[in-house]
């Protein structure tokens, strides 16, 4: 518990310092993609001081030079962290409001350009999607946990519909992204944090053009699948 205390303690300073960097920085140096790299730079800083070791399979699935929705299951705030380290290239996150009202690390997430979304009020999380499709549109890849929150007990909860209008309206192709591990290190709702091994799997782009908002479920279902069938064979509970 010591050790758990003394990481976190470290991990708040450490999230705080770059996150006033970042801020700095952005008036004299503006552009996202900057804020973006020093955003990596913290995310790898964060895990070596967790002693989290991360093996990745799939790596040159990732498109160059051309957008995609990164589509991932979500167990543990870890998943952020490994996401953001060892996924390469730029794109901009879909985050909860709550992340957004941190001081100094919220402010420093909206320099990046992530975008916050309110799953409470559907109108402002229709106009996050507007604003996460503008993104594309100028280039950039988008990341997004489909299942809303975080897993209670490591099973995937039902992915919600709004990034799947989002990649069908955009014509960027969805990759379904795997962590595993992540809860072991840091439970839901736990500030324990334990050393280990996360496995993050890149799936290969899904081309999206053969869908629409008729046919999305079936979509749905495939990204899902892909997902849960790399957590079966990883040795996870789906």
């Amino acid at each position: 518990m010591l050790r758990s205390a003394l990481l976190v303690t470290i991990g708040v300073a450490v999230t705080a310092y770059i996150s006033l960097i970042c801020l700095i920085l952005s008036f004299f140096f503006p552009g996202e993609d900057r804020i973006h790299k020093i955003a990596r730079i913290w995310a790898k800083i964060m895990l070596l001081i967790s002693s989290t070791k991360v093996t990745v399979i799939g790596g040159q699935n990732v498109l160059q030079r051309k957008p995609q929705v990164f589509m991932c299951n979500h167990q543990s705030d870890f998943d952020i962290l490994v996401a953001l380290a060892h996924i390469p290239g730029q794109f901009r996150w879909i985050a909860k409001k709550e992340l957004f009202r941190i001081p100094v690390f919220g402010p420093a997430m909206r320099r990046a350009g992530y975008i916050e979304i309110d799953r409470q009020d559907h109108q402002r999380a229709l106009q996050s999607l507007d604003e996460a499709a503008e993104k594309i549109r100028q280039g950039r890849s988008v990341m997004t946990f489909p299942e809303g929150t975080r897993s209670k007990d490591g099973r995937m909860k039902p992915f919600k519909a709004g990034t799947f209008f989002l990649a069908i309206k955009s014509g960027a192709p969805i990759v379904p992204v795997t962590v595993i591990g992540t809860a072991e290190i840091m439970p839901r709702r736990s500030l324990r944090v334990r050393p280990g091994r996360v496995i993050l799997v890149i799936d290969q782009p899904i081309d999206v053009s053969g869908y629409t908002n008729e046919n999305k479920d079936e979509l749905i279902e495939r990204v899902r699948n892909i997902i849960s069938g790399n957590m079966a064979r990883y040795g996870c509970k789906k």
